[in-house]
């Protein structure tokens, strides 16, 4: 990949351009489906608002390849977020408003573009936090790298990561809880789940029975834990990348900038014992294209490499991220053209590549790594497994997650003298389930005028269900119409009258339970 081209951090003005001084009702910090919901829904009920976006795009993982919904049960999206993919339903033809859950990247891109358009939201792209003042509970003012400085009287942290809580004194947790802490059952260290874990007995050694010879690339030999045990560690990271096998809108998988081909000695030796699935999970999409995920026991799941991302900074992030591509675009490129790979498979893989008509600015590559776990932030309502189960029904519903109690997996460890993943979870929720108000304002005596609808207040393991794309729209909108009552009422987002804020999400269409 040529320099320059894809980058997660990159400065953008020198210290000698002039600074803006932006002033607004509220700023939206991160430019996700949450952060564009929410700025749309700002902007509807008459309110200034403004974007902050570290990127060069809006919309996350909606317009990086993430085109294969991830909801469970399409039942349960309303509002603006059900309005987005009857848009994606217009552009493909359909009629009567039905909405379209597979799309190109480029076209969510084009649909999040044109609301932001014609309402005039400005958007600061390449801007990046660097300071959060506050006075008393109340944050006054984002003050960035490049000089810029955001006031508001209502701010939104719409990252994956949870920067600004963060900056903003906020609590918050990073990895995952005991079993103990919420009285769960899924969290913390997780063995016995058979999906994407090896199934043949593969040897994590360079020497094969040698283990003075040292552990292949992505193992790790650190102490296995217990089950339910909490750590640090976060769930695998990867991209969501868009294939095509249209040979006339295709480029073939080129080497990556940093390429290392013993990074792929243990997929191979997977492949050598008869396990050919990585790219099993290419869910399809419109026009010969399709949103390739991590599949098995080795994919495209980067397995531990992202430990630093939710709390490092920017240069630490960029590391991680130029990582993530390097093994991403170079599994691809091996299984491709390294010869030690069965001739088979290198010829079925050469039939993809990377679309011409999409991601033109990073040579077909999706610009947005897949953060599917960052900070979580800790308020006075958690949202557990129990409510992901139905064991627990809240009071004060904003919207509704349906998908599976999900966590991919943390670690790639050596048990017994064999390679063993740990971390997945796959259970199925009851039904959709509601989730609380109370989990997307931070706790009153920390910040009073913070709506945080990406990072929420949530274990480990009820984040994994929550942390859709849909879900995020659904609690973008959310977030925008408590913090218009919290405006209107001169009140902390604390204080919101939910009875009011629930008749406006009603008439919203949003579904805030599930009958």
């Amino acid at each position: 990949m040529e320099n320059n081209q894809l980058h997660y951090y990159q400065s953008k003005r020198s210290a000698h351009d002039q600074a803006n001084q932006v002033k607004a009702d509220m700023c939206i910090y991160g430019g996700t489906s949450a952060g564009v919901a929410a700025a749309v829904k700002a902007k509807h009920l008459g309110f200034h608002v403004v974007m902050v976006e570290c990127g060069n795009h809006v919309g996350g993982m909606t317009t990086s390849g993430l085109g294969m919904t991830d909801i469970g049960n399409k039942s349960a999206v309303g509002g603006l977020s059900r309005t987005f993919y009857e848009a994606v339903g217009r552009h493909y033809g359909l009629k009567d408003n039905k909405a379209h859950w597979r799309f190109e990247p480029h076209v969510a891109e084009k649909i999040y573009q044109e609301w932001l358009e014609e309402l005039e939201i400005p958007v600061y792209f390449q801007t990046y936090l660097a300071k959060v003042e506050m006075e008393d509970r109340t944050i006054k003012r984002m003050i960035m790298e490049n000089g810029d400085v955001f006031t508001a009287s209502i701010f939104f942290d719409a990252t994956y990561e949870g920067d600004l809580l963060a900056k903003a004194g906020v609590s918050y947790h990073v990895g995952r809880e005991s079993n103990r802490t919420y009285k769960e059952t899924l969290n913390g260290i997780h063995f016995g789940h058979p999906n994407h874990n090896f199934t043949n007995w593969i040897d994590p050694y360079v020497i094969e029975g040698k283990p003075d010879s040292g552990l292949l690339y992505g193992v790790t030999d650190s102490d296995i834990g217990y089950q339910g045990q909490g750590d640090h560690r976060i769930q695998a990271y990867n991209f969501r990348i868009c294939l095509t096998n249209n040979p006339n809108n295709q480029m073939p998988f080129y080497q990556p900038e940093s390429y290392n081909p013993d990074h792929f000695l243990l997929l191979l030796r997977y492949i050598t014992s008869g396990v050919w699935d990585v790219m099993r999970l290419s869910s399809k999409l419109p026009n010969d294209k399709t949103d390739f995920n991590n599949y098995g026991a080795v994919s495209t799941d980067h397995i531990g490499f992202n430990y630093n991302w939710p709390e490092g900074d920017y240069l630490t992030r960029e590391e991680i991220f130029q990582d993530h591509v390097n093994y991403n675009l170079g599994m691809l490129y091996f299984l491709s053209n390294d010869e030690r790979v069965p001739q088979a498979i290198r010829k079925e893989v050469s039939k993809w590549g990377l679309p011409l008509d999409e991601f033109e600015r990073t040579k077909g590559w999706p610009h947005q790594l897949y953060i599917r776990e960052g900070r979580r932030m800790k308020s006075d309502y958690v949202m557990t497994e129990h409510e992901c189960r139905g064991n627990k029904v809240v009071e004060d519903s904003i919207g509704l997650a349906a998908y599976t109690i999900d966590s991919h997996n943390c670690r790639r460890l050596v048990v017994d003298g064999r390679c063993i993943n740990e971390g997945n979870v796959e259970i199925p929720p009851a039904s959709p389930f509601p989730i609380s108000y109370q989990s997307i304002v931070p706790k009153a005596e920390e910040c009073n005028n913070l709506l945080v609808p990406v990072c929420l207040s949530s274990s480990h393991i009820a984040y994994g269900s929550i942390r859709m794309e849909p879900v995020f729209m659904i609690l973008g909108e959310s977030a925008a119409t408590a913090a218009s009552i919290a405006l209107e009422q001169d009140c902390d987002v604390q204080e919101v009258d939910y009875a009011v804020l629930r008749k406006k999400l009603l008439a919203a269409k949003q579904i805030l339970e599930w009958n």
